[in-house]
Protein backbone atom coordinates (compact mmCIF):
# COMPACT_ATOMS: atom_id res chain seq x y z
CA UNK A 1 0.00 0.00 0.00
CA UNK A 2 2.92 2.29 0.76
CA UNK A 3 4.24 1.74 -2.64
CA UNK A 4 0.86 1.83 -4.32
CA UNK A 5 0.46 6.08 -2.50
CA UNK A 6 4.32 7.08 -3.03
CA UNK A 7 3.67 5.77 -6.92
CA UNK A 8 0.47 8.02 -6.81
CA UNK A 9 2.14 10.76 -4.98
CA UNK A 10 4.84 10.83 -7.74
CA UNK A 11 2.14 10.89 -11.02
CA UNK A 12 0.35 13.42 -8.94
CA UNK A 13 3.72 15.77 -8.97
CA UNK A 14 3.87 15.35 -12.82
CA UNK A 15 0.35 15.99 -13.43
CA UNK A 16 0.83 19.23 -11.26
CA UNK A 17 -2.16 20.92 -10.00
CA UNK A 18 -5.43 22.87 -11.92
CA UNK A 19 -8.34 24.62 -10.40
CA UNK A 20 -11.75 22.90 -11.19
CA UNK A 21 -11.97 22.46 -14.92
CA UNK A 22 -14.85 23.55 -16.67
CA UNK A 23 -17.83 20.75 -17.06
CA UNK A 24 -21.54 20.38 -17.58
CA UNK A 25 -23.86 17.91 -17.03
CA UNK A 26 -27.54 17.39 -16.66
CA UNK A 27 -29.22 19.91 -14.23
CA UNK A 28 -32.82 18.86 -12.46
CA UNK A 29 -35.97 20.44 -14.78
CA UNK A 30 -33.38 20.97 -17.32
CA UNK A 31 -35.09 22.02 -20.63
CA UNK A 32 -32.36 22.97 -22.95
CA UNK A 33 -28.66 21.90 -24.28
CA UNK A 34 -25.46 21.06 -21.97
CA UNK A 35 -23.28 23.67 -22.76
CA UNK A 36 -21.16 22.86 -25.93
CA UNK A 37 -17.71 21.16 -25.47
CA UNK A 38 -16.85 20.66 -29.56
CA UNK A 39 -17.43 22.03 -32.26
CA UNK A 40 -20.28 19.98 -34.07
CA UNK A 41 -22.22 19.93 -30.96
CA UNK A 42 -22.02 23.91 -31.12
CA UNK A 43 -23.28 23.48 -34.85
CA UNK A 44 -26.08 21.35 -33.41
CA UNK A 45 -27.41 24.13 -31.17
CA UNK A 46 -26.67 26.59 -34.09
CA UNK A 47 -28.91 24.33 -36.22
CA UNK A 48 -31.14 23.87 -33.52
CA UNK A 49 -31.52 28.10 -32.99
CA UNK A 50 -31.59 28.00 -37.00
CA UNK A 51 -34.64 25.85 -37.26
CA UNK A 52 -36.79 27.55 -34.88
CA UNK A 53 -37.02 30.38 -36.70
CA UNK A 54 -38.83 28.50 -39.58
CA UNK A 55 -41.19 26.58 -36.79
CA UNK A 56 -42.19 29.32 -35.15
CA UNK A 57 -43.88 31.46 -37.41
CA UNK A 58 -45.24 28.65 -39.18
CA UNK A 59 -46.85 27.35 -36.14
CA UNK A 60 -47.67 30.88 -35.51
CA UNK A 61 -49.01 31.18 -39.26
CA UNK A 62 -51.55 27.58 -39.03
CA UNK A 63 -52.96 28.74 -35.69
CA UNK A 64 -54.04 32.00 -37.05
CA UNK A 65 -55.36 30.44 -40.26
CA UNK A 66 -57.19 28.09 -38.50
CA UNK A 67 -58.47 30.71 -35.51
CA UNK A 68 -59.48 32.79 -38.91
CA UNK A 69 -61.57 29.65 -40.54
CA UNK A 70 -63.27 28.69 -37.40
CA UNK A 71 -64.19 31.99 -36.74
CA UNK A 72 -65.26 33.69 -40.32
CA UNK A 73 -66.61 30.11 -41.74
CA UNK A 74 -68.68 28.86 -38.70
CA UNK A 75 -71.97 27.22 -38.98
CA UNK A 76 -74.01 30.37 -37.40
CA UNK A 77 -72.30 32.88 -39.82
CA UNK A 78 -72.55 30.70 -42.81
CA UNK A 79 -75.71 29.28 -42.97
CA UNK A 80 -74.69 28.62 -46.71
CA UNK A 81 -71.49 26.54 -47.33
CA UNK A 82 -68.74 28.07 -49.84
CA UNK A 83 -68.47 25.69 -53.02
CA UNK A 84 -65.21 27.34 -53.75
CA UNK A 85 -63.01 23.92 -55.33
CA UNK A 86 -60.07 25.58 -56.84
CA UNK A 87 -57.57 28.64 -56.11
CA UNK A 88 -54.37 28.38 -57.99
CA UNK A 89 -52.89 31.19 -56.20
CA UNK A 90 -53.63 29.41 -52.92
CA UNK A 91 -52.40 26.20 -54.24
CA UNK A 92 -48.90 27.73 -55.77
CA UNK A 93 -48.52 29.42 -52.22
CA UNK A 94 -49.28 26.38 -50.33
CA UNK A 95 -46.97 24.17 -52.30
CA UNK A 96 -44.14 26.84 -53.29
CA UNK A 97 -43.88 27.83 -49.39
CA UNK A 98 -42.77 24.29 -47.99
CA UNK A 99 -40.59 23.61 -51.15
CA UNK A 100 -38.61 27.30 -49.86
CA UNK A 101 -38.59 26.36 -46.03
CA UNK A 102 -37.56 22.69 -47.06
CA UNK A 103 -34.47 23.99 -48.86
CA UNK A 104 -33.52 26.81 -46.09
CA UNK A 105 -33.64 23.93 -43.67
CA UNK A 106 -32.07 20.87 -46.09
CA UNK A 107 -28.99 22.76 -46.95
CA UNK A 108 -27.49 23.22 -43.43
CA UNK A 109 -29.02 19.88 -42.21
CA UNK A 110 -26.53 18.30 -44.95
CA UNK A 111 -23.77 20.37 -44.04
CA UNK A 112 -24.31 19.02 -40.27
CA UNK A 113 -24.02 15.47 -41.44
CA UNK A 114 -21.46 15.64 -43.39
CA UNK A 115 -19.27 17.17 -40.73
CA UNK A 116 -20.40 14.57 -38.21
CA UNK A 117 -19.44 11.87 -40.55
CA UNK A 118 -16.40 13.19 -41.78
CA UNK A 119 -13.41 14.75 -39.08
CA UNK A 120 -11.51 17.41 -40.11
CA UNK A 121 -8.35 15.41 -39.53
CA UNK A 122 -6.96 12.15 -38.46
CA UNK A 123 -7.76 10.74 -35.05
CA UNK A 124 -5.32 10.81 -33.11
CA UNK A 125 -6.24 8.16 -30.59
CA UNK A 126 -8.98 5.61 -31.05
CA UNK A 127 -10.91 4.19 -28.43
CA UNK A 128 -13.30 0.84 -28.86
CA UNK A 129 -16.22 1.07 -26.35
CA UNK A 130 -17.97 -2.08 -25.80
CA UNK A 131 -21.90 -2.12 -24.60
CA UNK A 132 -22.47 -4.98 -21.60
CA UNK A 133 -25.46 -5.28 -19.61
CA UNK A 134 -24.82 -2.60 -17.90
CA UNK A 135 -21.77 -1.49 -17.70
CA UNK A 136 -18.88 -0.34 -20.75
CA UNK A 137 -15.14 -1.99 -21.48
CA UNK A 138 -13.06 0.56 -23.15
CA UNK A 139 -9.86 -0.46 -24.89
CA UNK A 140 -7.33 2.27 -26.14
CA UNK A 141 -5.81 1.04 -29.33
CA UNK A 142 -2.48 2.20 -29.16
CA UNK A 143 1.40 1.13 -29.51
CA UNK A 144 0.62 -0.50 -25.75
CA UNK A 145 -3.21 -1.20 -25.50
CA UNK A 146 -5.10 -0.24 -22.39
CA UNK A 147 -8.76 -2.21 -21.07
CA UNK A 148 -10.36 -1.48 -18.54
CA UNK A 149 -14.43 -1.47 -17.50
CA UNK A 150 -16.41 0.96 -16.41
CA UNK A 151 -19.21 0.99 -14.48
CA UNK A 152 -21.94 3.05 -12.35
CA UNK A 153 -20.17 3.93 -9.26
CA UNK A 154 -21.89 2.43 -6.02
CA UNK A 155 -22.88 4.76 -2.54
CA UNK A 156 -21.18 2.52 -0.92
CA UNK A 157 -17.73 3.11 -2.71
CA UNK A 158 -17.37 6.65 -3.35
CA UNK A 159 -14.98 7.51 -0.03
CA UNK A 160 -13.15 4.48 -1.27
CA UNK A 161 -13.15 6.43 -4.66
CA UNK A 162 -12.55 9.51 -3.26
CA UNK A 163 -15.77 10.92 -5.46
CA UNK A 164 -18.11 11.86 -2.55
CA UNK A 165 -18.52 15.02 -3.47
CA UNK A 166 -22.13 14.71 -5.21
CA UNK A 167 -21.85 17.95 -7.39
CA UNK A 168 -18.88 17.02 -9.36
CA UNK A 169 -19.78 12.88 -9.27
CA UNK A 170 -23.51 13.08 -9.37
CA UNK A 171 -25.74 9.88 -8.29
CA UNK A 172 -26.39 7.53 -10.95
CA UNK A 173 -23.95 9.34 -13.94
CA UNK A 174 -20.37 8.79 -11.85
CA UNK A 175 -18.49 5.66 -12.75
CA UNK A 176 -15.46 3.94 -11.06
CA UNK A 177 -13.39 4.11 -14.16
CA UNK A 178 -13.67 7.21 -16.68
CA UNK A 179 -12.60 7.74 -20.20
CA UNK A 180 -9.65 9.74 -20.19
CA UNK A 181 -9.26 11.74 -23.44
CA UNK A 182 -6.62 15.06 -24.46
CA UNK A 183 -8.01 18.56 -25.39
CA UNK A 184 -8.41 19.46 -28.41
CA UNK A 185 -7.74 16.04 -29.82
CA UNK A 186 -9.44 14.23 -32.36
CA UNK A 187 -10.90 10.83 -31.12
CA UNK A 188 -12.01 7.92 -32.48
CA UNK A 189 -14.80 5.75 -30.64
CA UNK A 190 -15.67 2.39 -32.23
CA UNK A 191 -19.12 1.51 -30.50
CA UNK A 192 -20.30 -1.99 -30.37
CA UNK A 193 -21.87 -4.18 -27.58
CA UNK A 194 -22.09 -7.89 -26.49
CA UNK A 195 -25.31 -8.82 -25.79
CA UNK A 196 -28.21 -6.76 -26.77
CA UNK A 197 -28.33 -3.16 -28.59
CA UNK A 198 -27.39 -0.50 -26.12
CA UNK A 199 -26.38 3.17 -27.65
CA UNK A 200 -23.21 5.68 -26.95
CA UNK A 201 -24.25 8.82 -25.74
CA UNK A 202 -22.64 12.03 -24.97
CA UNK A 203 -24.67 15.42 -24.51
CA UNK A 204 -21.96 17.95 -24.62
CA UNK A 205 -20.22 16.22 -27.08
CA UNK A 206 -22.88 15.66 -29.68
CA UNK A 207 -22.69 12.49 -30.60
CA UNK A 208 -24.78 9.26 -30.11
CA UNK A 209 -24.55 6.04 -32.15
CA UNK A 210 -26.14 2.59 -31.76
CA UNK A 211 -23.92 -0.21 -30.25
CA UNK A 212 -25.40 -3.18 -31.89
CA UNK A 213 -23.55 -7.17 -31.40
CA UNK A 214 -21.53 -7.72 -34.26
CA UNK A 215 -21.54 -4.76 -35.76
CA UNK A 216 -19.06 -1.52 -35.92
CA UNK A 217 -20.19 2.06 -35.88
CA UNK A 218 -17.52 4.64 -35.64
CA UNK A 219 -17.79 8.26 -34.25
CA UNK A 220 -15.88 11.14 -33.67
CA UNK A 221 -15.27 14.09 -31.30
CA UNK A 222 -12.78 16.68 -30.37
CA UNK A 223 -13.24 17.89 -26.71
CA UNK A 224 -12.78 21.66 -26.82
CA UNK A 225 -12.54 22.36 -23.25
CA UNK A 226 -11.30 20.74 -19.83
CA UNK A 227 -13.71 18.62 -17.34
CA UNK A 228 -15.79 15.27 -16.91
CA UNK A 229 -18.71 14.92 -18.98
CA UNK A 230 -21.43 12.31 -18.50
CA UNK A 231 -23.72 10.92 -21.03
CA UNK A 232 -26.32 7.61 -20.81
CA UNK A 233 -27.07 4.34 -22.17
CA UNK A 234 -29.77 5.47 -24.87
CA UNK A 235 -30.99 2.25 -26.17
CA UNK A 236 -33.53 0.34 -24.16
CA UNK A 237 -31.08 -2.77 -22.69
CA UNK A 238 -32.78 -4.16 -20.09
CA UNK A 239 -34.06 -3.50 -16.93
CA UNK A 240 -30.32 -1.65 -15.39
CA UNK A 241 -30.42 0.17 -18.73
CA UNK A 242 -30.84 3.56 -16.69
CA UNK A 243 -27.94 2.57 -14.44
CA UNK A 244 -25.63 2.49 -17.69
CA UNK A 245 -23.81 5.83 -17.21
CA UNK A 246 -20.90 7.17 -19.40
CA UNK A 247 -18.27 9.79 -18.38
CA UNK A 248 -14.96 11.11 -20.29
CA UNK A 249 -13.08 13.26 -18.25
CA UNK A 250 -10.90 15.86 -20.86
CA UNK A 251 -7.49 17.28 -19.53
CA UNK A 252 -4.46 18.42 -20.77
CA UNK A 253 -1.82 16.92 -23.21
CA UNK A 254 0.32 16.54 -20.23
CA UNK A 255 -2.01 14.77 -17.78
CA UNK A 256 -3.24 12.69 -19.91
CA UNK A 257 0.21 11.19 -21.22
CA UNK A 258 1.15 10.85 -17.29
CA UNK A 259 -2.32 8.86 -16.67
CA UNK A 260 -1.56 6.38 -19.90
CA UNK A 261 1.47 5.58 -18.87
CA UNK A 262 0.62 5.00 -15.01
CA UNK A 263 -2.73 3.06 -15.55
CA UNK A 264 -0.84 0.38 -17.72
CA UNK A 265 0.12 -0.57 -14.45
CA UNK A 266 -1.90 0.65 -11.75
CA UNK A 267 -5.01 1.72 -13.28
CA UNK A 268 -6.54 2.57 -9.69
CA UNK A 269 -3.45 4.70 -8.64
CA UNK A 270 -3.21 6.25 -12.05
CA UNK A 271 -7.04 7.76 -11.88
CA UNK A 272 -6.38 9.02 -7.89
CA UNK A 273 -3.52 10.78 -8.96
CA UNK A 274 -4.98 12.49 -11.80
CA UNK A 275 -8.40 13.11 -9.45
CA UNK A 276 -5.91 14.92 -6.91
CA UNK A 277 -4.19 16.88 -9.84
CA UNK A 278 -7.97 18.11 -11.53
CA UNK A 279 -10.33 18.23 -8.95
CA UNK A 280 -7.57 19.68 -6.30
CA UNK A 281 -8.01 17.32 -3.55
CA UNK A 282 -5.95 17.29 -0.37
CA UNK A 283 -3.89 14.58 -0.93
CA UNK A 284 -3.20 11.14 -2.59
CA UNK A 285 -2.39 9.74 0.31
CA UNK A 286 -6.03 10.08 0.78
CA UNK A 287 -7.55 8.96 -1.96
CA UNK A 288 -5.61 6.01 -1.87
CA UNK A 289 -6.98 5.09 1.30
Amino acid sequence: MKRLVTGAGTLALILGSAAAAFADQPHPWQWRFQEAATGIMEQIEWFEVWTLWFIVPITVLVLGLLAYCIVKFRASANPVPSRTSHNTLIEVIWTVGPVVVLLFIAVPSFQLLTAQYNPPEEASITIKATGNQWNWDYEYQVDEPLSFNSAILQDADRAAAGKEDRARYPRLLAVDNEVVVPVNATVRVLVTAADVIHAFAMPAFGIKTDAVPGRINEIWFNARKEGLYYGQCSELCGKDHAFMPIAIRVVSDEQYNAWLTAARTDLNGANRALMAAVDGAPSVAVAGN
